[in-house]
């Protein structure tokens, strides 16, 4: 039987758009203030961008860094993974457009639909490529432009979604200890009424009735997301560590899905985590749903709150429901 080659991370990039959208510009859009927000999501500002900025043009901001970092050149890319619920347009895939814009012209690739889940189901989709030998590069990329899908209007979305992209090479490692480890995920059909964007897809086409209906927008049912999100989130990363001889205090850094400071909080405190082992900045960048994990990846590195061979615990809970959690020794 083949032997699988271990996979790591060898260079990460983010990217957030400059403008600024804070709780005070919120409170003269919606009914709302800035200590309803910050008590509720944890959230102080988030980045929007420009009207004509599309989910591929941050994909690629992300993707650019990523390859500096590691010295190659976008010819050395072999495929390309996108996890986004904002793609450019239906067709063709958003990682067709950014091969095209990157000059990847070794490179295939396809997106991935999971929501605030997309990332970790792209970065585990990569790992596999990399792990059956298929590929030695994969460049994996989680980015939304949730700003074009958010309604203004309604305070109960509009607070908390921002725009933002991270991408990372995944490639094989050099050692197997530095490497990851496993992964979990899960989907559960049912919740597919709480949060969920109706209008656009076969089901409901785009129509005048459609647009004044506002099925082209966020709609979530907060309580129910909220409820899942704790239960859930805490018990896929139990049931990871606990299948791979480990528990919450063997973890050095949790990297959760940034959706609520609630949720993450409470999750960290099942497993038993101090707060210096848990990253969020949820405060800077509110949910930028694909991009969370990978921007606050970003964030440990930036603080030093992640080290090289530190057991690194990613989670996530979004739209499906979507439920997913990897395990990894940080390489770099």
């Amino acid at each position: 039987m083949k032997t699988l080659i271990r996979a790591k991370i060898s260079a990460l990039g983010t990217y957030v758009p400059p403008r600024l959208l804070t709780n005070q510009d919120l409170e003269k859009m919606v009914d709302t203030s800035d200590q309803w927000i910050t008590e509720r999501t944890g959230i102080k500002q988030r980045h929007i961008v420009d009207k004509g900025t599309a989910t591929s043009d941050l994909a690629c901001h992300a993707a650019r860094q990523a390859l500096e970092r590691r010295g190659i050149t976008p010819n050395d890319i072999e495929s390309i993974v996108v996890g986004t619920v904002t793609p450019d347009m239906l067709f063709p895939a958003t990682a067709c457009l950014v091969q095209d814009k990157l000059g990847c012209k070794n490179a295939w690739g396809f997106d991935v639909s999971a929501a605030c889940s997309g990332f970790l189901y792209a970065l585990q989709t990569g790992v596999q490529f990399i792990q059956t030998g298929a590929h030695k590069r994969v460049l994996v990329i989680g980015a939304d432009v949730m700003s074009s899908i958010i309604d203004y209007t309604d305070r109960a979305t509009c607070v908390i979604f921002g725009d933002g992209a991270g991408a990372v090479i995944i490639e094989p490692a050099d050692d197997g200890n530095l490497a990851f480890i496993d992964f979990l995920h899960e989907v559960d059909g049912s919740g597919a009424c709480s949060l969920n964007m109706p209008g656009g897809g076969s089901l409901n086409p785009a129509t005048c009735e459609t647009v004044e209906k506002k099925m082209h927008f966020v709609h979530q049912d907060g309580a129910a997301v909220f409820k899942y999100a704790v239960r859930k989130m805490a018990e896929v990363s139990e049931r990871l560590l606990e299948r791979n001889g480990f528990k919450g205090s063997d973890v050095n850094v949790f990297i959760p899905h940034q959706a609520n400071k609630r949720i993450i909080t409470a999750t960290a405190d099942r497993l038993e985590l101090p707060a210096e082992r848990v990253i969020i900045n949820i405060d800077r960048y509110g949910n930028t749903t694909a991009g969370t994990i990978p921007l606050a990846m970003q964030t440990a590195i930036d603080e030093g709150r992640m080290k090289k061979g530190d057991l690194v615990l990613l989670a996530s809970v979004g739209a499906g429901f979507t439920v997913g959690a990897t395990l990894l020794r940080r390489a770099v």
